[in-house]
């Protein structure tokens, strides 16, 4: 007779869980097992369904219309209907408005344009580069994989270069509320509180988006006054049809450029760099052969999985696997179990960059909400692995690696290594 299998311990919300490491295991053991899964939480959160299989995150994230990314938000937490108005940007949005912000600024987001970014990239990765290795002991989270993505952002986003640590450590805090090391300190929610906003008023619970919706304000505003050749013009300035983006919208999407764009790219890298460490042969692969860039841009991406999940709330009763999702269920897509479903990807488990990694659902399964930042993340993965393949650099550890204390971002905090070639 066979054993019946007891999932009801398993835990893959808990921030003390990720600070130890993904839990693969227990993400194996739900697709497997019990692929539609629900999970108790503690009251008064009223549990939610863990979707674990890659068909399914890429089903929900097609169907917008039973799956809602507006009704509820898209993080674990409940947020009432006042916080919900404070905080919506587009990503909490579903069509059709969500479609009418989209056609707004997706053509500032297109491979052509991303492409001529890359200038602005490449000197950031060089002169990064240049500091390490003259130090030959660095760590590559925080001197390169931090400060890679926001150099690029500020640049790009017309902001000051001067202003790029202080972002770095707003983007830091936004995600990293539950961290001791990078959470905002007290007196930043007492100046929250001073202005009439709970932390639950805000995004991620943070008063750091308090400082970037600041921050995106007073750099619009001057842009309106004092146009540049940047994309914080090409925001104030942007419309469809005549419609443009309102002053909420604007400083929401802009508070979720910094977001976004700092994290999928900075944990892609970190992880990279560790997986090409910890398997030295892909990395003289890639190095004989230039044209398995691109596959191996999408296995760091698959290997990363750089942010673990988003919700969806039910606008309906669903039935999937068997499980009967009710109408205003709580339903999270793990984008790290989908990333490493057996189905999809043979012996996930193994770095390869000869696999094809492509059905990696990184920036969404598909559907409305598929990332508008994807082109401006794999650009700047190629662009900084590729100077590390031009200049002969390997790395090997020079010490233990910590983790972000959150069960949002799949990052490290640091990840000291030594130079053993270049």
């Amino acid at each position: 007779m066979q054993e019946i299998l007891d999932l009801s311990s398993i835990d893959i919300k808990s921030v003390e869980v990720y600070e130890q490491g993904v839990p693969y295991e227990s993400f194996r053991l739900l697709r497997e097992h019990d692929p539609v899964h629900w999970h108790p939480e503690t009251a008064p959160d009223p549990g939610f369904w863990a979707i674990t299989k890659h068909a399914d995150v890429v089903a929900i994230s097609k169907d917008a219309t039973r799956f809602s990314s507006a009704e509820r938000f898209i993080y674990y937490e409940e947020i009432d209907a006042e916080s919900m108005e404070i905080r919506r940007s587009m990503i909490e949005t579903d069509p059709p408005e969500h479609t009418r912000l989209r056609r707004i600024v997706s053509p500032l987001f297109t491979p052509k344009t991303v492409e001529a970014y890359r200038a602005y990239a490449q000197p950031v990765a060089d002169g990064l580069l240049d500091v390490c290795l003259a130090k030959g002991e660095f760590d590559w989270v925080k001197e390169v994989c931090e400060m890679m993505p926001i150099r690029v952002f500020v640049k790009v986003f017309g902001a000051p270069d001067a202003d790029a640590n202080y972002l770095a450590k707003l983007a830091n805090q936004l995600v990293a509320i539950d961290d001791p090391d990078l959470a905002p300190p007290p007196e930043a929610y007492e100046r929250a509180r001073a202005r009439g906003f709970e932390p639950h008023h805000l995004p991620f619970r943070s008063p750091a988006a308090l400082d970037l919706f600041d921050y995106a304000r007073d750099l619009c505003e001057a842009r309106r006054v004092e146009p540049k050749d940047d994309l914080i013009t090409r925001l104030v300035q942007a419309e469809w049809e005549g419609d443009r983006l309102s002053d909420s919208e604007l400083v929401n999407f802009c508070q979720l450029l910094v977001f976004a764009g700092n994290e999928t790219t900075r944990n892609s890298l970190a992880s990279g760099m560790q997986a090409f460490i910890d398997n030295p042969d892909q990395l003289d692969l890639l190095n004989r052969d230039r044209s398995l860039m691109k596959g191996a841009i999408e296995e760091i991406l698959r290997w990363a999985t750089p942010i673990y999940c988003f919700r969806r709330t039910a606008m309906e009763d669903v039935e999937m696997r068997g499980a009967q999702i009710k109408k205003g269920d709580k339903v999270v897509m793990y984008y790290t179990s989908a990333n490493f479903d057996e189905e999809v990807f043979e012996e996930p488990e193994r770095f390869d960059i000869t696999r094809d990694s492509s059905a990696q659902v990184v920036f969404g399964g598909g559907g409305p909400h598929y990332c508008l930042g994807a082109f401006m993340a794999r650009m700047q993965i190629e662009t900084l692995f590729t100077t590390v393949l031009d200049r002969g650099l390997r790395l090997e550890s020079a010490g233990p690696t910590t983790r972000l204390r959150t069960n949002f971002a799949n990052g490290l905090k640091t990840m000291p290594v030594r130079v053993i070639n270049s």
